[in-house]
């Protein structure tokens, strides 16, 4: 595995230890020790309970697992490229998934409206309208209009209207939707800050070979 500390590749002996039941499962928890950083890492999980006849209840398969040490988000950092007013909300959301999709959700929904209004260019309204807008602007690429307009359609917008008048709030999500938002967030960044970005860095190369040759610039 890599260590979440570090980042380092590593193989090490995983010890298990029992914590209990309760109605939802058999509760254990996994520790390692990261050999490079010497950090420990530790994963609770539970098993189902199932019943077994003669044998009575015993666990069953495992039900769920949650990374506990060290808290990360269960995403990769926003590119460099992506300035901290975004890129802030988005890690927040990120690190939030696993114990709130609710609250992940709400920051993601923000964080969107906020691009939207930033890069897209479009007046300050909710989020279902400012969809629209850019949908109907035609500036994004036909992949990345599809999957911004399938925010409102997972998130049921239409079902639950607060979401689009509030976009901030923490209401029930639907199954996905919260993970989804990120991948458009994702879509978004490359689209806005990355992409250009690399394109100004491949000019400016161009235009220094250019100026040597005595020829003139690439306009940008």
């Amino acid at each position: 595995m890599k260590c979440p500390h570090c980042q380092i590749e590593f193989h090490d002996r995983v010890m298990t230890h029992e914590l209990g039941i309760d109605e939802d499962g058999y509760w254990y928890i996994d520790v390692q020790r990261c050999p490079a950083c010497m950090h420990l890492v530790m994963q609770l999980f539970s098993k189902l309970r199932i019943e077994h006849g003669s044998l009575g209840e015993m666990p069953g398969s495992e039900a769920s697992r949650y990374l506990v040490r060290p808290k990360t988000a269960s995403r990769p950092l926003p590119p460099s490229e992506v300035p901290i007013e975004f890129a802030k909300d988005y890690v927040e959301a990120a690190l939030a998934i696993g114990d709130s999709p609710q609250a992940s959700a709400a920051l993601s929904r923000r964080c969107l409206q906020h691009v939207l209004r930033e890069k897209s260019g479009v007046k300050p309204a909710d989020l279902a309208k400012e969809i629209d807008q850019v949908l109907n602007s035609g500036q994004l690429p036909s992949h990345l209009a599809e999957a911004i307009d399938a925010v409102r359609n997972i998130g049921n917008f239409a079902a639950h209207p607060i979401k689009s008048t509030h976009s901030g709030e923490v209401l029930p999500v639907e199954p996905g939707e919260a993970e989804w938002t990120l991948d458009v967030l994702d879509g978004l960044f490359d689209f806005y800050f990355v992409q250009p970005a690399l394109l100004q860095q491949r000019r400016a190369a161009l235009n220094a070979k250019l100026a040597a040759a005595n020829k003139p610039p690439v306009k940008g």
